[in-house]
């Protein structure tokens, strides 16, 4: 019986267990096969970036206090952040990676960044 390659139908010629024609049509199948998910996880990456770019710039800009809609206004997403720490005060820091952020009220937010990040630089 003639094995056929999975990505490109050729006939297979060397080893029993061979599947693949070539390494290019190997990464083909690959590559197919893991499309959506990798997709996903591509685009959920992109907005994590995007929000900690945000945060970052808006940090080293030297504010601390935003108001929510300035946020808004340069596309950062509020659905996406890396963790959440809650203080002793009981404050409620949403991180994206190492910048984040608290609701003070009046839809105003104080920035933060999380010094423990820096230390695994």
């Amino acid at each position: 019986m003639e094995k056929k390659c999975l990505d490109c139908g050729d006939t297979l010629r060397g080893r029993t267990d061979k599947k693949f024609c070539s390494d290019q049509c190997r990464n083909n199948y690959n590559n197919r096969q893991n499309r959506d998910s990798n997709n996903f996880v591509r685009n959920v990456h992109g907005l994590l970036r995007k929000n900690r770019r945000i945060l970052a710039d808006l940090y080293s800009d030297g504010k601390v206090r935003v108001h929510k809609d300035a946020l808004f206004a340069l596309g950062y997403n509020f659905s996406f952040f890396t963790h959440v720490i809650e203080t002793s005060q009981g404050y409620k820091f949403h991180y994206c990676f190492e910048y984040g952020y608290r609701e003070e009220g009046d839809d105003f937010l104080e920035l933060s960044q999380n010094s423990q990040y820096l230390e695994y630089q």
